[in-house]
């Protein structure tokens, strides 16, 4: 089972962290993509039905990662799906590059 808590507070902690300091992102990336890639099934239930806009906008900078890590359509596909829901997060982020990227991650 996804640990959505958890996740919250990497975000919670990425978003307080300054983008020079380029280490203690990578750590939050590292987690991100951990908790994400642990159950894939309740990563995409939770992209369905428990994922906030600002969520959205802070998964687009490790979205291509997870899909590397789990070669899985399914969560780009859940992900992109989000740009109907979250469409301002979608242009800010500009979401469709990284979507772009996340399939082109995949074998």
């Amino acid at each position: 089972m996804m640990d959505v808590v958890k996740f919250r507070e990497v975000i919670r902690e990425r978003s307080e962290m300054s983008d020079e300091w380029s280490f203690g992102i990578e750590q939050c990336w590292k987690n991100e993509i951990e908790i994400l890639s642990r159950d894939i099934p309740s990563t995409i239930e939770y992209l369905k039905n428990e994922c906030t806009a600002d969520e959205y906008g802070w998964i687009s900078e490790i979205i291509d990662d997870l899909a590397e890590n789990t070669q899985s359509e399914e969560i780009i596909e859940a992900y992109r799906n989000l740009m109907i829901k979250y469409p301002d997060e979608y242009k800010k982020h500009n979401i469709s590059s990284s979507i772009k990227f996340a399939e082109d991650a995949l074998d």
